[in-house]
Order: C-alpha cells, then sequence, then structure tokens
C-alpha cells in the first residue's frame, strides 16, 4: 500500500511552523525522523491532508544544559544521546536507554520528541523520561505552557497536545550523584518492542525514588514515591527489600488481571531495582 496524496512544507523556523500549524485547513501530522508516521502513512493509518516537516527548524534540534536540567529539542535523535553529541547530566542513563532502542538506522533517524508524541506505551522513552521525572515543553501561538511526562502522556497513541500545539522540547533533571538508575526491558529478541519495561530512579541516601512499570496497554504505571516497593524505606538495601506482592498489587489495581503479565511485568522491574544497585558500570537495559 501507498500513502493517499497530501502536501508537503518545511518551515524554517519556530513562528513559521507554528503560524502554519493555526492556520492550515485540513487534517495535519508533524514528521521529524518519520519511523512511527512513516510506516503509517504507507498502510493509510493515517491520511492528512498537510504533512509539516519540522527539521527545518533550529530550535528543535537544540540540546543544551539549562543549571541542573538537560534541555532537549524535540528533533534531537536517539542516536545523538547514543553517541555523546548532547550533554549528559544523567551518569549515562540517556545514552544506556538510547543505545539501546530498535537497531542503528532507526536510531540514526528516531527523535525523542516523536516518540514521546506518538506514546506508543512500549516504546523507551515514555517510560524511561517518565521514571527520570522530565517535563515536555508545549508551544503554539497562543503561548507555551509545561507538562510532566506523566501528564503529557494520557493513554496508548494518546497525549495531551491542543490542536495547534507542538512538543519543543524535553526537560530531563540533572541525577543527583550518589543516585541509581535502572532501565530493564523484556522482548523477544533485540531491537523488538518490549512486552514489559521497569524503570527506578532511587537516591538511597535521600531515601526518596521513583519506579515505573512499562509496555502495559496504556500509559506506564508510575510510583511516584516508590517507597511502597520496599517497605516504606528507600536504602542501600533495597534490592533486597523489594516487595513483588506491592507491585503486583498495583498492577492488579490498575487492570491487569492477567496473573502471568504481572509476574513478567513484577520481574522485569524487580531486575530494574538490582541493576540500579549494581556497581557502575552498569549495564546495557536487558532484552530478555
Amino acid at each position: 500500500m501507498k500513502p493517499s496524496a497530501f502536501a508537503w512544507e518545511r518551515p524554517g523556523s519556530l513562528k513559521a511552523l507554528l503560524d502554519r500549524v493555526a492556520q492550515a485547513q485540513g487534517r495535519v501530522k508533524l514528521i521529524a525522523g518519520g519511523q512511527s508516521l512513516g510506516p503509517m502513512l504507507a498502510l493509510r493509518l493515517v491520511e492528512p491532508d498537510l504533512v509539516l516537516d519540522i527539521t527545518g527548524v533550529p530550535e528543535l534540534r537544540e540540546a543544551r544544559a539549562d543549571g541542573g536540567t538537560l534541555v532537549l529539542g524535540a528533533c534531537v535523535t536517539h542516536a545523538d544521546i547514543e553517541d555523546g553529541r548532547v550533554p549528559d547530566l544523567t551518569g549515562g542513563a540517556l545514552q544506556r536507554v538510547a543505545a539501546a532502542i530498535a537497531y542503528r538506522p532507526v536510531r540514526n533517524r528516531g527523535t525523542v520528541g516523536g516518540s514521546l508524541v506518538h506514546a506508543d506505551p512500549a516504546a523507551d522513552w515514555v517510560s524511561a523520561l517518565t521514571a527520570l521525572g522530565a517535563e515536555v515543553d508545549l508551544a503554539s501561538r497562543a503561548g507555551r505552557r509545561r507538562l510532566p511526562v506523566e501528564r503529557f502522556v494520557t493513554g496508548a497513541l494518546d497525549v495531551a497536545l491542543r490542536p495547534d500545539e507542538i512538543l519543543l522540547g524535553i526537560r530531563v533533571p540533572a541525577l543527583p550523584a550518589g543516585t541509581a538508575w535502572g532501565y530493564v526491558k523484556h522482548c523477544a529478541k533485540i531491537g523488538e518492542f518490549a512486552h514489559a519495561i521497569g524503570a527506578v530512579r532511587l537516591d538511597p541516601a535521600a531515601g526518596t525514588g521513583r519506579a515505573v512499570i512499562g509496555a502495559l496497554e496504556g500509559p506506564p504505571l508510575l510510583f511516584a514515591d516508590a517507597r511502597p516497593l520496599f517497605g516504606g524505606r528507600i536504602g542501600p538495601d533495597c534490592a533486597e527489600r523489594f516487595d513483588a506482592g506491592a507491585a503486583d498489587a498495583a498492577l492488579l489495581a490498575a487492570g491487569l488481571a492477567d496473573p502471568v503479565a504481572r509476574h513478567v511485568h513484577v520481574t522485569v522491574l524487580a531486575r530494574a531495582v538490582a541493576q540500579a544497585l549494581t556497581p557502575s558500570p552498569l549495564p546495557l537495559p536487558e532484552a530478555a
């Protein structure tokens, strides 16, 4: 199958892009790397009247450190992160996630912003950035706003973008010294979409942490306060005190009735906890 006919434009500035989005008639789609939209166009799962190529907007390709925050433009690619072409404020956490996404040709073209906007539940950045406490910057001609990733991704393939808004970029907080990071995904084979994802950000010294169970049928299950997963306390012995029952109960409450599926998700989360507390250098995310 081939795409239906559509117009193609490539605005050269952020103002031109926002103006065009606001003024366009009919169905409009934005494209950056095209690793999700391309196949959808070819299968006619989407049939836009206009496709706007956003790669000509310089601001969307920028990556910079803003104090204790890493700001990634929406068009920064997975390979940009994998190859170290962006500042690293996460002790290699982002780099390890990026390096395990699909295959190198996909990482060369695919973008962080595109992955978030597509919001496939099995996508790496949806779960990883939620666990890291990242935020997104959104813009329209009417102004700008900021949302945490867990409020931006509202469901499977569904995000909180208004009709005239675009995703400008992602803000990732630095990982303080002593913070532990674990990210594990379960795949049928390396390069395929995940069937289960576990991600944890733990600060044993401060007694705080976040945890995520991803690759569900909707948005990731976030434990904004991960202490209930460890008997109410986060410390150096987290791996030994991980409460699989608490994670299982949370999945059941979230609507995952299949006990086998819950077991897989809980096991993957437990592996992420163990990975986080393993002395560095940490391995790449598993594909088990």
